[in-house]
């Protein structure tokens, strides 16, 4: 029997997200965190930025969520990579998270990363 379990999004920040990332895989579940640059009514094609990281978010699923450009946003969702090798995250959450401390959480990252590391060589 197919699983067809909804998988997790693993933490991403949009400067790990490029093509030579292991993250950078067609259908790959990931949370990413960024502010809004732009968004289109018309597509519900978002940007979001993380300096000088960027990445598209497609939002015509989410409902209930308001876009203001400069305002920080967490999505979860699939990665979907386009055949120019452009990719756009098909959300399926989304929600607000102004106030987040991005330096905080960029570090909280890293710890993370550092202790998965740790951990999965050690066992």
């Amino acid at each position: 029997m197919e699983s067809s379990a909804i998988k997790s999004g693993a933490l991403v920040s949009l400067q790990d997200l490029h093509q030579s990332s292991p993250f950078f895989k067609q259908g790959a579940s990931l949370r990413i965190t960024g502010k809004l640059q732009e968004y289109s009514v018309e597509t519900a094609i978002a940007i979001v930025v993380d300096g000088n990281a960027k990445l598209k978010i497609n939002t015509q699923h989410l409902r209930d969520l308001s876009f203001r450009a400069g305002s920080i946003y967490q999505f979860i969702g699939e990665l979907l990579i386009q055949p120019d090798n452009e990719a756009i995250l098909q959300a399926r959450v989304g929600r607000n998270v102004d106030g987040i401390d991005l330096n905080l959480y960029h570090q909280s990252l890293q710890l993370l990363r550092q202790f998965q590391a740790d951990h999965l060589s050690t066992t």
